[in-house]
């Protein structure tokens, strides 16, 4: 089969799936896990950018989500002003004094000749940079935290619309990045991941434990909203007619309080649906847009460059390509996409939780998305983030409603059933795996495999 085939089977098959879930469950149910399955096919794309393009084994996409999480926050919530004069001016005092204290190291030890010498010189000028950094920095946080702690207790953000947190996440992910392929970027590929998830790890460290920063595992709760609120909708006028004109049939010959207690609860499913619609709309543009950019920029001449060098940099190198700046490109440009995921994700969670950003949701669940769909086709990790994430929201409702029907002739507290039910749960992983295994045995460049042109 063409691999334009596969794509279209395929989206449909995912179609039909969320239809499915749909009739089966509620529209409201298929519209949520429709926005979180964008949300995937976004960061999917992100990591195929590294993976596919240029062969960069990145465990490490927690922390560019988490960062993109960290935008939204900062850009969207209101400032604490109580903590920003409480702390503000010694934490910018402390900012000054680390980039004082770095450009002092720097100097030194470009400046001074290599020897034990300058090792004794910059790690002195380390050692007092650090000491004076924390007198500014631990009062500053120690104020900023003591103010109103139960609701704050943090330094707030800008204040503005949470969509400007979409590029602003690309932003923070995309310089992080840098900063650890400056580092990592050179280590042989199984110690780059290591590098990379090491690195996450101390990410998420520093959100769950700076309070002063995004609240820590205290959460930040409430963020604003690129959509309505169903409250709102369902005061407004318009939506009301709206829901009449299209239940006009359900409304009919219905008594007066029947009439009000229908329009009621149809209002209030409708709002739900229509702002899960608004979000969707959001992300299918983010997508799209992000999609056409990935596919115009892999068949460009730096996606065909990259490519070879992803296939052997050594023959790259020889022929004169620059593959530690190639490999930083891509590194930054798919962490930046993963960096919009991760705000669009707490943009529709409505809440920045630390604690939520483990491997398993962010690393090896999107990992599978790319390897599933197909390493180095962009379509492909679309198609897996849908496919991977579907099958992982829906496997324990499955497994429940199987379980009760297998077991319906059994007595509710039966030892059997009830170690049945509970055990739905894990069912979950085992999909992952099973999904993964077949798709590796009987398609193992994925749904939708890379294609070259010749």
């Amino acid at each position: 089969m063409s691999v334009n085939g596969r794509a279209v089977i395929g989206f449909a098959v995912v179609a039909a799936a969320l239809l499915a879930v749909g009739l089966g469950q509620s529209w409201s149910v298929s519209l949520a896990v429709l926005n979180l399955c964008l949300i995937s096919a976004v960061m999917a794309l992100g990591v195929n950018i590294q993976w596919g393009y240029a062969g960069l084994f990145n465990v490490g996409t927690m922390a560019f989500a988490a960062l993109g999480g960290l935008a939204a926050v900062l850009v969207s919530q209101p400032p604490v002003h109580a903590a920003v004069a409480a702390g503000g001016a010694k934490l910018l005092a402390a900012a000054a004094a680390a980039v004082v204290a770095a450009g002092v190291v720097w100097y030194l030890y470009r400046r001074l000749p290599r020897g034990t010498a300058r090792t004794l010189v910059v790690a002195l000028a380390a050692a007092v940079g650090f000491f004076t950094i924390a007198a500014f920095f631990d009062p500053a946080v120690e104020a900023i935290e003591a103010v109103d702690p139960s609701t704050s207790g943090y330094l707030g953000g800008l204040g503005l619309p949470i969509v400007l947190s979409w590029a602003v996440g690309g932003l923070f992910a995309a310089g992080a990045a840098w900063a650890i392929g400056r580092v990592a970027l050179g280590l042989r590929a199984d110690y780059f991941a290591i590098a990379t998830l090491g690195i996450s790890e101390i990410v998420i460290a520093v959100l769950k434990n700076e309070d002063w920063l995004a609240r820590g595992v205290k959460n930040v709760t409430g963020l604003d909203r690129p959509v309505p609120y169903e409250v709102d909708l369902q005061q407004a006028g318009w939506f009301l007619d709206l829901v009449r004109s299209l239940n006009g049939k359900t409304l009919a010959g219905l008594t007066e309080a029947e009439h009000a207690g229908m329009l009621r609860d149809l209002t209030i499913e409708a709002s739900g649906i229509f702002v899960k619609l608004c979000y969707a709309s959001l992300f299918l543009a983010v997508l799209l847009v992000l999609l056409i950019l990935s596919e115009r920029a892999l068949r460009s001449p730096w996606g065909r460059m990259m490519r070879a060098i992803r296939d052997n940099e050594t023959a790259a190198e020889a022929l004169g390509k620059d593959v530690y700046r190639r490999h930083m490109q891509v590194f930054v440009l798919g962490s930046a996409v993963v960096g919009v995921a991760g705000a669009m994700l707490v943009t529709l969670d409505g809440q920045f939780t630390p604690n939520s950003y483990n491997p398993l949701r962010f690393t090896f669940l999107i990992w599978v998305m790319v390897i599933v769909g197909g390493s180095g086709n962009n379509l492909g990790a679309v198609l897996g983030g849908f496919i991977v994430w579907l099958s992982w929201i829906e496997a324990e409702p499955l497994a429940l409603w199987a379980v009760e029907a297998l077991t319906a002739a059994m007595a509710a507290n039966d030892p059997l059933r009830v170690h049945l039910v509970e055990a739905a749960a894990h069912v979950r992983p085992i999909l992952m795996g099973t999904i993964l295994l077949l798709v590796m045995r009987f398609s193992p460049r994925g749904v939708i495999p890379e294609t070259v042109g010749r």
